[in-house]
């Protein structure tokens, strides 16, 4: 059976994430907040903001601005775009 949450970006019950995204407190609240749509949705617009920015995983500036961004993104809240990205259109 699929387990439901009250996603804290689309403010309604969905299918929530199989396990923490990552360990320690905050993974367990994003398990307990975030739906899978919205986590999928997260890791699109993330890769976006790493490409586009050209943000470096191993610097400590950057991992706290895409910390940033995910809460801002999860949240529904505004949160930084990716300049140049036009989405595609079928």
């Amino acid at each position: 059976m699929t387990r439901l949450v009250v996603c804290s970006k689309f403010k309604r019950e969905l299918p929530g994430l199989e396990r923490p995204p990552f360990p320690g407190p905050k993974g367990q609240q994003l398990f307990e907040t975030v739906s899978q749509q919205a986590w999928q949705q997260w890791q699109e617009h993330q890769t976006r903001l790493i490409n586009e920015k050209h943000l470096v995983m191993s610097k400590a500036d950057d991992r706290r601005y895409l910390g940033e961004q995910m809460t801002l993104f999860l949240s529904d809240a505004d949160f930084d775009q990716a300049e140049g990205y036009v989405p595609e259109t079928e």
